[in-house]
């Protein structure tokens, strides 16, 4: 495993809530989107942690998240819709740390990007 430590309630969650009965990646990764679906409330502000080759979002850039991407864009990592200029992009969500949102936003971010640094994948 990457160099994160095991959080016993945190791997019982993805376990039992999220990622239960999923027997292939995409059961996987649509258990992931609908959980996420369900605990984020949008609109949230978050702010860039890493540097992705497929994003514009550089470190330390702040954004307002306003709703999943679409499945399709989902099926091997999860990805938000962001305010961008007069349009909305998708940009993956290990990019982002949440600044300001409900608790069960943090939370549900927070699960995610433990999977994602853990070196889980779909």
């Amino acid at each position: 495993m990457a160099g994160v430590a095991s959080d016993k309630d945190r791997e019982e969650r993805i376990d039992m809530d999220i990622v239960v009965d999923a027997y292939n990646a995409g059961e996987r990764a649509m258990g992931w989107y609908y959980y996420l679906q369900d605990k984020l409330g949008f609109p949230f502000t978050a702010k860039c942690i890493k540097l992705r080759a497929i994003s514009p979002l550089r470190p330390g850039d702040i954004v307002t998240v306003v709703g999943m991407g679409g499945e399709d864009e989902s099926e091997r990592e999860m990805f938000v819709s962001i305010k961008w200029d007069s349009d909305t992009l998708a940009v993956p969500l290990m990019q982002l740390a949440v600044i300001d949102a409900e608790e069960e936003t943090f939370e549900a971010v927070l699960d995610w990007n433990y999977w994602v640094d853990r070196g889980y994948e779909m």
